[in-house]
């Protein structure tokens, strides 16, 4: 029917009941900025060209990492720079943000043009991390710090208490880096290949140290698949090798998250540490095979170094 096909078409319109979001947010926003903090661009094209909430989200982006940055510091008081700057990479991430924009209900709010909209829009972890780093600029404006960093603090609490352990999985490629220069193995390499159409493309990429592959990755960008494959990678290395004496703080912990080996909420208690060498018994299979059996999922070819 005519009519259904126009339904289907017609993206229904952004919230308007604010109140609920601000009650959720936890503080009062001065009422033409929250209008403008919900704004996105393909809205504002659609109507005449109006305001962005585009100069509010790189406001904001400056208040969060202000705020993030100085509640690590004070936190960590022995992390040097390097891990801190991971620290914070992974509390004001696209993806955390885009975790906190869910739990607030946000996408509901935004103001978007009817194509993005249709294209799912309101689920997109780009627009939603924008959105909420518009928020946080306009809170800003309208309190000043102290009582934004109060909201801001609230709201990204889980992921600065994760900091130690996202942080270090946010970086694989420079954990590997790192580990392969212990080892004398060089700097590593990727080889990527895309396959698919451009709109559903998969990319697979391979982690190659000492001229060998040690892991493979698959992703809807070059990014990712490198991410994954990296990772795996430093597995096999870990394995392989131990971690050459370095001490990189969340690593190996980052790592027992993504196998579930000990550390890890809800991890088997049977499985030994991936750092403490093979070790083999009634229940408990060797670091080594738990950590090779990751890597081989991902085609790593045979031991590099004898």
């Amino acid at each position: 029917m005519p009519g259904s096909r126009k339904s289907r078409r017609t993206p229904p319109p952004a919230r308007a009941d604010v109140e609920s979001l601000v009650f959720r947010w936890g503080a009062q926003i001065d009422p033409a900025l929250l209008d403008l903090a919900l704004t996105h661009r393909s809205w504002a094209h659609e109507n005449g060209g109006l305001p962005t909430n585009e100069r509010l989200e790189f406001l904001g982006d400056s208040v969060l990492s202000i705020v993030v940055t100085e509640n690590l510091y004070r936190t960590h008081p022995d992390a040097p720079e390097g891990q801190l700057a991971k620290m914070r990479a992974a509390t004001v991430s696209e993806p955390a943000l885009a975790a906190v924009a869910r739990d607030l209900g946000v996408g509901e709010f935004i103001k978007l043009g009817k194509g993005e909209a249709l294209s799912g829009g309101r689920r997109k972890d780009s627009i939603l991390a924008d959105t909420v780093e518009a928020l946080i600029g306009a809170a800003y404006l309208t309190h000043g710090l102290e009582p934004t960093r109060e909201v801001v603090t609230r709201l990204v609490s889980r992921f600065l208490s994760a900091a130690p352990t996202r942080g270090a999985g946010l970086d694989w490629k420079t954990s590997l880096q790192e580990l392969t220069a212990a080892h004398h193995l060089g700097s590593p390499s990727y080889e990527v290949v895309g396959e698919g159409p451009d709109h559903r493309r998969v990319f697979t990429a391979t982690a190659l140290v000492d001229g060998r592959a040690l892991g493979r990755g698959t992703g809807s960008s070059k990014k990712t698949a490198e991410h994954d494959a990296a990772e795996a990678a430093y597995a096999e290395l870990l394995a392989r090798h131990g971690d050459g004496g370095l001490d990189l703080p969340g690593v190996n912990e980052a790592l027992r998250a993504d196998l579930g080996l000990p550390g890890a909420p809800g991890a088997d208690p049977g499985l030994p540490d991936p750092g403490a060498g093979p070790r083999t018994g009634p229940g408990r299979p060797g670091a080594g095979n738990v950590l090779h059996a990751a890597s081989d999922r991902s085609g790593a070819d045979p031991d590099p170094r004898p």
